[in-house]
């Protein structure tokens, strides 16, 4: 209560926030709006029938546009993809590393590349989409698409177009947000999309126990479960390896050393490893969707996300880009030489080279338990829905993106407090001022 109270007070941050959720209002209702030329009724029974999936879990991300085929249908996973690719391009291009030591204005330029990609894979992914579109039908067997011609322009032409245009208003909605409002403006949108299938899988839940189809211990013990899971993840979020820092003390009336640490994250990487690892998975999968052939068949099968190989691949990318991302925003040698300018060391250790390679191998045996976390949290419960035959509504990867995203967001206000308290001090202080005289 008290920090909503401290939050009611500044005026700023309300501002933020309310900016926040009218973005988030705009993009739930742009997931309403539907394509032009579709049989709505019967693309929602076509995907109905497709069960859970894939599809599924492309629609998960999108909040429902997939599933209604509305005008955000490919969601923001296309500039997610694009980001993958630039920021592995970054490690090998010499252009792009360039770009990257120039600071601000370099990373400008590469966010431009960025949505340049992003466009290109909308064209590629939106074409394949529609041509799949009008070539098929619901089960039933009436046809997806109602019109080929569309005010004389091609079916496929009006859709490429169409989900071009959507999810390019993503992203800049996403950017929007990130600049006036709080947060990452493209986590939360993800996290809006997941968020917004909570009510009606509680009302499945519900549905499913008031039936008889399960038993209400067994309802129990899911509730159970997933309230424990989302302690662990939150305290794995949270958690801190302190490493013990040593400064000298400038105060002359005091000769001991002044004593600090160094906080490490467990997960340095957050919620990016497994949204990479899905986006990554689901573009060369959502692709095998639309065309016939034999080998990409079995393919298709072979990236369901209920199957091994699937999980083996998943857990794979995960691991990667646990160490990529960390190796991207913390660098042992940068903060070991900060260290040894400041005069500050690590007790025990050498400054320099030393402290840069026992900070470098704390942080990778930190990772490896990061990475290990996001494993178990995303593919277990998907084991176990298999082995026991348990309904999940949420997979880990979603139950993940939830909390992360929703404890970043926390953390800014809290900080966005902080920051507005200390101004206000600040402005109350009073600086003397001191005569100099020669």
């Amino acid at each position: 209560m008290s920090t909503l109270e401290n939050i009611s007070k500044n005026q700023k941050l309300v501002n933020k926030i309310l900016f926040t959720l009218a973005m988030l209002a705009v993009y739930r209702i742009g997931v309403h709006i539907p394509a032009p030329g579709l049989n709505g009724d019967a693309v929602a029974a076509f995907f109905q029938g497709q069960g859970g999936g894939l599809f599924g879990l492309f629609n998960t991300f999108t909040g429902g546009a997939l599933e209604r085929f509305s005008v955000f249908a490919l969601g923001v996973m296309p500039y997610i993809s694009a980001s993958i690719i630039f920021q592995l391009m970054q490690s090998g291009v010499p252009y792009l590393e360039q770009l990257k030591k120039e600071g601000q204005s370099g990373q400008k330029k590469i966010n431009q590349y960025t949505r340049y990609a992003t466009v290109l894979l909308c064209l590629v992914q939106g074409y394949a989409m529609s041509n799949w579109l009008f070539s098929s039908a619901s089960p039933s067997g009436d046809p997806l698409v109602l019109s080929k011609v569309i005010g004389g322009i091609d079916f496929r032409i009006v859709t490429v177009i169409t989900l071009t245009a959507g999810t390019c208003f993503l992203m800049w909605l996403g950017e929007q947000m990130t600049e006036h409002g709080i947060g990452n403006g493209i986590s939360m949108i993800i996290f809006a999309g997941i968020a917004a299938s909570i009510p009606s899988g509680a009302v499945s839940f519900w549905k499913q126990i008031s039936s008889g189809e399960m038993q209400p211990a067994m309802g129990l013990g899911l509730l159970l479960g997933m309230i424990a899971v989302v302690g662990f993840i939150i305290f794995m979020e949270v958690a801190l390896r302190k490493i013990p820092i040593q400064s000298p003390q400038k105060d002359a009336r005091s000769m001991q050393n002044q004593g600090g640490f160094l906080p490490l994250k467990i997960n340095f990487a957050n919620v990016i490893p497994p949204i990479f690892a899905s986006s990554i998975l689901m573009f060369p999968a959502t692709m095998t969707q639309f065309f016939d052939a034999s080998w990409l068949k079995f393919l298709q099968d072979s990236f369901m996300p209920t199957g091994a190989l699937y999980q083996i691949i998943f857990i794979g990318l995960v691991v990667f880009f646990c160490f990529f991302y960390t190796e991207i925003v913390f660098n042992p040698d940068e903060v070991a030489e900060n260290l040894k300018k400041q005069g500050s060391f690590v007790p025990g250790i050498r400054a320099g080279k030393s402290t840069a390679e026992y900070i470098k191998r704390v942080l990778d045996r930190l990772t490896v338990a990061g990475a290990i976390y996001l494993s178990a949290v995303c593919v277990l419960p998907i084991i176990l829905m298999q082995s026991m035959k348990l309904p999940f509504f949420f997979g880990g990867t979603s139950l993940l993106i939830l909390v992360g995203v929703a404890l970043d967001f926390l953390q800014q206000v809290q900080s966005h407090l902080l920051s507005t308290k200390y101004e206000n001090m600040m402005k109350g202080a009073r600086i003397k001022r001191r005569r100099v005289q020669y």
